[in-house]
C-alpha cells in the first residue's frame, strides 16, 4: 500500500553510542505490529544491523530504515550509528526525517555525541525530541536526566511521558497527553491501565506543564489559555502540533525499551502529533545558481534527491531516494539533473531492515529505494525533466584520520582502487584519492575505526591483503628575502644550436598569495613570444624546491633582462633558462620550509580537559579558546601543524577514554626551522631513494 504525503512520518533516532538506540528502533517496529519477535543486539537478528560487520562488533555502522503502520500513517523510522565515525549516515537520515529523536542513557545523561547532532539539528532547524532509556537499569533517574537535557540543551523539555519509579523500582511511563499507565509487563508487552495514586500529582502537574507548551504553539492558543486557564483536548492536540512543527517543544519520553516498556506513547505521538512533510522544505540551486526554498509538495511535478548509495550481494546496487515533489512511479522515466542524463526506473521498493518490499508508486515525503541504477549516485538529484532544479548535496563534516594504503600484491593495486571507490561512493565521509605530490593512495574518514572496517571488508570479501601507513605531509617551501639570478642557456650541435639567457628578481609575497609573474622587459631584450616558455620554466621550477624539493608557494618573480639569438633561440631554450634561473634565484633568497597548520575543535569532558590541553601543546599546538558546553562539557578550540594530528583520532581516545571527539580543517602554511625542518629534509632525501630503488 502506498500512502500519500498527508498520511507519511519520518522519525531518525539517533544519540551517542551504547544508548540504546537500535533497541528502541527493533522495540518500536515490535510495539507496532512491523515484527512478531523483538531481538536484542546480542543476537545478531535485529531489523537493522544486518551485516556482517555489525553483527560481529555489535553496534550499527549503516542507516536502517523500517516502517510502522499506526492509526491510518505510516511511520517510517531510521536506525543510526552512534559512533562519530560513521555521521555521514546520521545525516542522510536528518535530512530525509522531518523529525528527530535523540537517546538519552537515564543513568549517564547527555554525551557529547548527542550534543553534537543537537548542533546539527540546529543548523537545520529540525524539530526533535528525546527518549531516556534504560529507566529500568541500576542509578536511572528520570528526574535528574531531565534537568541534564535543560542544562546542556538551554531549553526547557515538556515530558509527554513520566516514569514510574527508577532503576529496580521501575513499573512503567504514564501518558500525561492521553491520561494513561502503561506498566511494563512480564510478558513483554507492556498494559494499559489507570494512572496510579501515588503518581497523580505528579502527573497533573506534568499535564499543566504540557497544556502551558500546547499554548504556545499558537497566538489564538495562548489567549485561551490565559482567559480560560487550559485548554480542551482538541485545541491542546492543535498547538502540539504546530509549536512542534515550529520546533517551539522539545517533548520528552522515557522507558525500558528491553522491557518493552515507554513504546506505545512514543507511537501514538508521533502519528497524532509529529511533523508530517507537508512542514518541511529543502533547498536548491535554480537556473541562475541561486539557492531557493522547495516547499514539500505532492501536487508538483516529480523532483527528489538521492540520500545514499549501498551495495547488495543480491539485489546489486541500492539507491535511497528522498521524494521531495510528485510521485515516483516503478517503470518510469526519469532525468538525472545531476549526470544531465536520463534514468530507466526498473522496480521500486521500500525497505523493513534488509528486507525490500515491492511497491508500485511512492508520494512526496516517502522514502524508497531504487535498484540496479545506471548513472544515480548519493546527492543526485531527480525529477521528471526539470533541468533547472538541482538540490544542495549532504551537508557532511570533512574527514579527520587519514592513511596511506596500498596492496601487498602489486596486481592487486588496480582492483584496491576500484574498491576503494566503492565505499566512498557508499559513504561520503570516506574519501579516496591517489596524491600525485606524495605518491601515496591516501584514504581519508571520520575516524580509525571507519577505515579499518572498510579495508577488514575489502580484505575478507575480495581476498586483497592492504599494507597502510601514516600519509607523508605536504609540505612547501617559500623565501625570506629577495634576490636576483641569471643564467644563460647554451648548447650548441650540428644544426641549430639552443640559447636563451634570463635575468630574474624574486621576492616574498604575502602568505597564502601563491605567485605571480612579472614581465619587466623592455627594449626587445627577449622578444615577446618567448615569454611563455619563461613562464613555463619558472613553474617548472616552483613544483620542486631546492630545500626537499616541495613546491615552492608565495613568490613573486619578475623577468627583468635577458639576451636572445637570431636563429638558436626558442621556447625550449628560455624555458630551461628560466627553471635554471628561477631555481639559483631561489638558493640566494633565504629559502625556508612550509608546514600545514590545521583548525582543530575538540569536544571533551571537563575531567580530560587539562590532560586534553597538555598535549596539544605537546603538538606544538596554540590553543585559541576554550567554552563551557555545559553540563561538564568542554569546546576547544587550536591551531595545531597537521604533521602532529595524522593519528590523532588514536590519541584522543586514548586520553579521553573514548569519549572525545574533534573536528579539523585546513587553515594556513607556517614556517619551520631547525630540528623539525632538518627531520624533514632528511625525510624527503630518504623517500627520494626509495622512489630511485622502486
Amino acid at each position: 500500500m502506498a500512502y500519500t504525503t498527508e498520511f507519511i512520518k519520518n522519525v531518525s533516532i539517533a544519540g551517542h553510542g551504547g544508548t540504546g538506540k537500535t533497541t528502541l528502533f527493533e522495540r518500536l517496529l515490535f510495539a507496532g505490529g512491523a515484527i512478531g519477535k523483538a531481538e536484542t543486539v546480542e543476537s545478531g537478528k535485529t531489523v537493522s544491523d544486518s551485516t556482517t560487520e555489525e553483527i560481529e562488533r555489535k553496534i550499527s555502522i549503516h542507516a536502517a530504515m523500517a516502517h510502522v503502520e499506526r492509526a491510518g500513517k505510516k511511520l517510517n523510522f531510521f536506525d543510526t550509528p552512534g559512533s562519530s565515525d560513521f555521521t555521514g549516515d546520521v545525516i542522510l537520515t536528518f535530512r530525509a526525517s522531518e523529525f528527530a529523536i535523540l537517546t538519552v542513557d537515564g543513568h549517564v545523561g547527555v554525551q557529547i555525541e548527542t550534543i553534537k547532532l543537537w548542533r546539527n539539528l540546529d543548523m537545520r532547524k529540525k524539530p526533535r525530541g528525546i527518549f531516556i532509556t534504560r529507566l529500568d537499569s541500576e542509578r536511572a533517574d528520570f528526574s535528574k536526566t531531565l534537568a541534564d537535557i535543560k542544562e546542556k540543551f538551554k531549553t526547557e523539555p515538556v515530558a509527554i511521558t513520566l516514569s514510574m519509579g527508577n532503576g529496580p523500582a521501575y513499573k512503567g511511563v504514564i501518558d500525561i497527553l492521553n491520561g494513561k499507565a502503561y506498566l511494563a509487563g512480564g510478558d513483554g508487552v507492556e498494559k494499559e491501565s489507570p494512572i496510579p495514586d501515588e503518581f497523580k500529582a505528579e502527573y497533573e502537574a506534568a499535564r499543566e506543564k504540557l497544556i502551558e507548551a500546547a499554548a504556545e504553539g499558537d497566538d489564538t492558543l495562548m489567549e485561551h489559555y490565559i482567559d480560560k486557564g487550559s485548554l480542551d483536548a482538541e485545541e491542546m492536540h492543535k498547538g502540539l502540533i504546530e509549536a512542534l512543527a515550529e520546533n517551539k517543544i522539545l517533548p520528552v519520553f522515557c522507558g525500558a525499551a528491553l522491557k518493552n516498556s515507554g513504546l506505545i506513547p512514543v507511537l501514538d505521538f508521533i502519528a497524532d502529533v509529529g511533523p508530517d512533510p507537508h512542514t518541511a522544505e529543502d533547498i536548491a540551486l535554480d537556473a541562475e545558481g541561486k539557492q531557493v526554498a522547495v516547499p514539500l509538495s505532492p501536487e508538483k511535478p516529480l523532483a527528489g534527491l538521492v540520500i545514499k548509495t549501498a551495495y547488495d550481494q543480491f539485489s546489486g546496487k541500492l539507491s535511497w531516494f528522498k521524494i521531495i515533489c510528485g510521485k515516483l512511479t516503478a517503470d518510469a522515466e526519469v532525468y538525472n539533473v545531476s549526470e544531465n542524463k536520463k534514468e530507466r526506473v526498473g522496480k521500486l521498493y521500500i525497505s523493513q531492515g534488509k528486507k525490500l518490499e515491492e511497491v508500485k508508486e511512492l508520494f512526496a515525503g516517502d522514502v524508497g529505494i531504487i535498484t540496479k541504477t545506471a548513472t544515480l549516485r548519493t546527492n543526485d538529484t531527480v525529477t521528471a525533466g526539470d533541468l533547472s532544479l538541482k538540490f544542495l548535496p549532504l551537508r557532511l563534516p570533512e574527514p579527520v584520520h587519514s592513511v596511506a594504503v596500498n596492496a601487498v600484491a602489486k596486481k592487486d593495486d588496480d582492483k584496491l582502487g576500484e574498491y576503494l571507490v566503492r565505499a566512498a561512493e557508499e559513504d561520503k565521509t570516506f574519501k579516496y584519492n591517489f596524491n600525485a605530490e606524495t605518491k601515496e593512495t591516501v584514504i581519508s574518514g571520520m575516524g580509525e575505526l571507519q577505515i579499518n572496517i572498510i579495508l577488514d571488508k575489502i580484505k575478507q570479501n575480495q581476498k586483497i591483503e592492504v599494507e597502510t601507513h601514516v600519509p607523508r605531509v605536504a609540505y612547501r617551501e617559500t623565501i625570506t628575502k629577495k634576490a636576483g639570478a641569471e643564467y644563460t642557456h647554451k648548447k650548441q650541435t650540428g644544426g641549430h644550436g639552443q640559447y636563451g639567457k634570463v635575468v630574474m628578481e624574486i621576492t616574498p609575497l604575502k602568505r597564502g598569495e601563491n605567485y605571480q609573474f612579472v614581465n619587466a622587459i623592455f627594449g626587445g631584450a627577449i622578444p615577446k613570444n618567448f615569454i611563455p616558455g619563461i613562464e613555463k620554466g619558472v613553474i617548472e621550477g616552483m613544483a620542486r624546491g631546492t630545500m626537499a624539493q616541495y613546491p615552492v608557494v608565495d613568490v613573486e618573480v619578475k623577468i627583468v633582462d635577458g639576451k636572445y639569438h637570431p636563429v638558436d633561440s626558442s621556447e625550449l631554450s628560455f624555458k630551461l633558462a628560466a627553471r635554471n634561473a628561477f631555481r639559483e634565484s631561489m638558493r640566494q633568497a633565504g629559502p625556508t620550509l612550509l608546514e600545514p597548520v590545521m583548525n582543530l575543535t575538540v569536544f571533551v569532558e571537563d575531567k580530560y580537559l587539562g590532560d586534553v590541553m597538555s598535549d596539544l601543546s605537546g603538538k606544538r599546538g596554540k590553543i585559541l579558546g576554550q567554552d563551557e558546553m555545559g553540563g561538564g562539557i568542554a569546546e576547544i578550540k587550536a591551531e595545531v601543524p597537521q604533521a602532529e594530528l595524522l593519528r590523532y583520532s588514536i590519541d584522543l581516545r586514548s586520553i579521553t577514554s573514548g569519549t572525545g571527539s574533534f573536528g579539523v580543517a585546513f587553515d594556513h602554511y607556517a614556517p619551520i626551522s631547525g630540528r623539525i625542518a632538518e627531520d624533514v629534509i632528511k625525510a624527503a632525501e630518504a623517500f627520494k631513494v626509495q622512489e630511485s630503488d622502486e
